[in-house]
């Protein structure tokens, strides 16, 4: 155990990730696209990895980007290191440092130079069963057990996991990855797509009307739209649309066991954190954040750049901009005054 336990602090576990390099500074540099200050000489010194800052060996880049963690850099045996440029002067003798305005962009575009996702091999398994007029790419990877319906498009590069099913129909874009167990269903994926394993998408709406003698099921006639650079967590769920489509709008970022309901339409870049659901119909504008465990009624309009805060409870349009936490939903500096006036009201008691 002794042995496992110490094993289990290395980046990069070679039976897990493959990595490239060793890569020389000035190339790393290069490749990072970004407004580097090399503050000391090395740029013919070669790195073979990424590590955090105390774990990190000499020929290794670490970086900081967080206040809280400056005494690990003074410790740190990195041999480089990336920085704000509030910390360049803490950076220590034995370290380059690299000086970036944006430290943790910096660092995951590092991460992914030296350990990037493994490409598709092109394969189609043996077990992996084809539906009628399918449609295959170039490199398209079909993982064991998977099912792929009649009419089915997958782009070229795309990965398709095992005992993955995709319905009859559904169209999939160039270098997307879709995990293991996964269920698509009456929809349309754009390019770079991701879902990862367990991920729902395309089911029925939760759409009913009542009688007296109990429900009559609503046909859900929509689809899901997905678009390019869109991320879905494990076990997340994605209702199709009930007369118009569920949409994902491009680069949006879903967590794992998030709800999404039928007629949803979220904007560019969004992001809905663990456990959140949003109800059917609702309105997002673009680069908005919700936060985990949030609930959101339907037929409700959240505005661009709005933040919903964790455990929120949200009624009714959001303006654009605002930040809004507590149930129900309020701006932050009245949650906290209503906060703070009941705990003087509770110490009077």
């Amino acid at each position: 155990m002794g042995k496992l336990l110490q094993e289990s602090s290395l980046t990069g576990d070679s039976r897990f990730f493959t990595r490239r390099g060793p890569f020389r500074l000035s190339e790393i540099m290069a490749r990072l696209s970004l407004d580097i200050l090399l503050d000391k000489q090395g740029e013919d010194k070669q790195f073979t990895g990424v590590a955090p800052l105390h774990t990190a060996a000499a020929t290794e880049i670490s970086f900081l980007d967080n206040r809280r963690y400056v005494d690990l850099l003074a410790e740190t045996k990195a041999g480089a290191v990336i920085v704000a440029p509030a910390f360049k002067g803490k950076v220590p003798p034995h370290c380059v440092a690299l000086v970036c305005k944006e430290p943790y962009l910096a660092w995951a575009r590092l991460a992914q130079l030296f350990y990037p996702l493994p490409p598709s091999r092109g394969e189609i398994h043996s077990s992996a069963i084809l539906g009628k007029n399918v449609s295959l790419g170039e490199n398209v990877q079909i993982g064991p057990l998977a099912v792929i319906g009649d009419s089915v498009k997958i782009g070229n590069g795309s990965i398709i996991g095992s005992h993955t099913v995709i319905g009859d129909g559904v169209e999939i874009g160039d270098n997307c990855r879709i995990g293991s167990h996964v269920t698509v269903t009456h929809a349309l994926l754009g390019e770079r797509v991701v879902l990862f394993p367990g991920a729902r998408i395309g089911q029925d709406g939760f759409g009913f009307a009542v009688t007296s003698q109990g429900f009559e099921t609503v046909p859900q006639l929509g689809r899901v739209i997905l678009h390019d650079g869109v991320e879905i967590g494990a076990n997340s769920t994605i209702d199709r649309g009930s007369m118009k489509d569920t949409v994902i709008g491009a680069g949006s970022r879903i967590d794992n066991l998030v709800q999404i309901g039928h007629n949803v339409q979220m904007g560019r870049c969004c992001i809905v954190v663990s456990q959140a659901g949003i109800s059917g119909s609702t309105i997002l504008g673009d680069f908005v954040t919700i936060a985990a465990q949030a609930g959101l009624i339907g037929h409700i309009k959240i505005g661009s750049k709005a933040r919903i805060g964790a455990q929120c409870g949200v009624m009714s349009d959001i303006e654009a901009a605002s930040d809004v936490i507590g149930s129900p939903a309020m701006p932050f500096r009245e949650f906290f005054r209503n906060v703070a006036t009941l705990r003087k009201l509770s110490r009077k008691n």
